[in-house]
């Protein structure tokens, strides 16, 4: 009788728990519960493989517990469906995890494939960068383009047309036709297209080192390098009329980049004031290993020469005759005093362009209208501009180097998302060019991660010529300029000292690239000393490297007080960057 009542007790209590388990609120507890024993299991099985892991000397096992004999009927259906349950969702979610992962692997192979792929075509001159591509079996038809990298050979050999005239003609062939269009064969077009366009360049269209609109640019701006080229390659250089300045580049101890090119500014007012050409000649920072042959020691190595070939020779020649120096022919540096190198009248023939700047520089929160030399800077922006109208093949390999160290896997992902998932495979080699690649879309300039804001921060030993602020302030300014531009999120940095680059930490709302250098770690250390360091070579490239990536970013914080930023600032604004404005946190001290 006794175990019959038992069993009758087992059943009221089983029938009890299951009207229990119908009711809603009993229902709630228990896909709370079992939700519950799902997350802890997931949390288990992160932590471990194995059946048991341990926090300390505390062991849990994820292995499910015998019932006890006593357990009721409810329990064991609770147990039973929590196993097979979680077991279902730990092995969806490991698979769809797993599944991720490889994905995520898989592309991050990829990119680094295509990256490695790019830096040996870059370096393809070295046996390492051809034993990768044969190692890979990478060939040409199957690599695709690079598109932060550009042709350095072929966009020199633009260059060089587009700076000598064409047999007799007074222009060179400038054209409205843009960049590579300005090669494309004419065999396609009518005698009268082909007069048409030989017209243009004879009548002196504007030169094609400047991009933008006029409004974008300082006042004359076009006109002003148009003259300045017409002005450095006379027609005939032997002809007694054509006079010359021959004048090493500064080279006294302390004399920084910046000053130099300050100085040269200054050199070819004169010029142009007394009716010279310019021809410069011992370029201390381009002699080193990487400068080769009739370039070293030139500037020459890094940017297009400021005058013909031909005045060069003559000007050599002149330099040699007593006869030339007694009338006036020649004349060199030591002709002038410092104060009218770097203070000296500002040309005048092309009027006042600069009393109509536009007043487009941001200082302590208002926008500076005029000041007491607005005319030294239109003239250096004008001088920094045809100096270095066009880089040399050697620069712009500097400038593919420090793009793809930069950029290049970040283009590797963007380049991936257009490709076929089977990418490298052999049947996917990438689409033939045709002529809208090779003279149209070529005239792009290389990518970067756009909108990118540069930036050039100043401080060691600058102290002693203007006020230094620190870090701070200049993210204040480029938090200021993302605040109107909140797709902005980028910033090219260049900076002399070690504790910028760790503080870029501390901004994580920015993204921040910057040449690969040993920096300055202490604060008392003089640019010279620290030049010395580097090495004539890292110390040259570097810093041009920097300037040109400045010169071409949407939008720019600096310093007007450094020669470095000044510089800058007179690229931009005659490469049509003037209404991007210009952030500083000082001013020039001769204001």
């Amino acid at each position: 009788m006794e175990p019959l009542n038992q069993k009758s007790i087992e059943r009221v209590v089983s029938q009890k728990a299951l009207q229990m388990g119908s009711s809603f609120p009993c229902q709630i507890c228990v896909v709370g519960f079992l939700c519950g024993v799902c997350l802890t299991s997931l949390f288990l099985a992160a932590l471990t493989s194995f059946g048991t892991f341990q926090f300390g000397p505390i062991s849990f096992s994820t292995m499910p517990m015998a019932n006890s004999s006593g357990n009721s009927t409810f329990r064991n259906d609770i147990n039973m469906i929590t196993r097979s349950d979680c077991h279902f969702q730990l092995k969806e979610t490991e698979r769809l995890w797993d599944s991720k992962s490889r994905r995520e692997r898989d592309n991050e192979e990829r990119v680094s494939f295509l990256y490695s792929g790019w830096s040996a075509v870059l370096n393809e001159t070295t046996s390492g960068g051809k034993e990768y591509l044969q190692k890979h079996g990478i060939r040409g038809s199957s690599l695709p383009n690079a598109p932060h990298l550009e042709n350095c050979k072929v966009k020199t050999q633009l260059y060089e047309y587009l700076d000598k005239r064409t047999g007799t003609d007074a222009f060179p062939p400038w054209t409205t036709w843009k960049g590579s269009l300005q090669t494309f064969s004419v065999a396609a077009f009518s005698e009268q297209m082909q007069k048409l366009r030989h017209e243009a360049a004879s009548e002196g269209a504007y030169p094609p080192w400047i991009a933008g609109s006029d409004e974008e640019n300082y006042p004359l701006t076009r006109k002003v390098q148009r003259d300045l080229w017409i002005h450095q390659h006379p027609l005939n250089c032997s002809s007694p009329d054509v006079k010359f300045l021959l004048t090493d580049w500064e080279r006294l101890p302390g004399f920084g980049i910046g000053a130099q090119i300050v100085g040269m500014t200054g050199l070819l007012a004169i010029a142009i004031n007394e009716g010279r050409v310019l021809v410069t000649n011992y370029y201390n920072r381009a002699h080193h290993g990487g400068c080769k042959g009739s370039s070293q020691s030139s500037w020459s190595c890094y940017f297009f020469p400021e005058t013909s070939l031909e005045c060069r020779q003559r000007a050599f020649e002149l330099i040699k005759s007593e006869d030339a120096w007694s009338k006036g022919t020649m004349t060199t540096k030591e002709n002038y005093t410092t104060k009218h190198i770097w203070a000296g009248p500002t040309p005048r023939k092309w009027g006042l362009p600069w009393n109509y700047l536009q007043p487009t520089t941001y200082l302590n929160g208002t926008l500076l209208a005029s000041h007491r030399k607005m005319d030294r800077r239109w003239w250096r922006a004008q001088a920094v501009r045809y100096l270095m109208r066009f880089p040399t093949e050697y620069t712009c390999n500097l400038m593919n180097e420090a793009r793809h160290v930069s950029f290049g896997k970040l283009a590797a992902k963007v380049v991936l998302e257009r490709l076929p998932g089977d990418w490298p495979k052999e049947n996917s080699a990438k689409e033939r060019s045709g002529d809208i690649d090779e003279y149209v879309w070529s005239n792009h300039k290389p990518w970067v991660p756009r909108p990118l804001l540069s930036m050039h921060v100043r401080m060691g030993d600058k102290a002693c010529e203007m006020k230094v602020v620190g870090f701070e302030e200049y993210i204040q300014l480029a938090d200021r300029i993302g605040r109107h531009f909140p797709h902005l999120n980028s910033i090219w940095l260049s900076t002399e000292m070690q504790e910028v680059i760790e503080k870029t930490r501390e901004y994580s709302h920015w993204n921040f690239y910057y040449t690969k250098v040993r920096r300055q770690v202490k604060t008392n250390m003089s640019m010279a000393d620290y030049e010395a360091s580097l090495g004539r070579e890292t110390s040259t490239n570097y810093p041009l490297v920097n300037f040109l990536m400045a010169a071409d970013s949407d939008f720019y914080v600096g310093a007007l007080g450094s020669s470095w930023s000044f510089l800058i600032d007179g690229m931009r604004n005659t490469g049509g960057k003037v209404m991007a404005g210009y952030l500083t946190v000082n001013k020039d001290r001769f204001w």
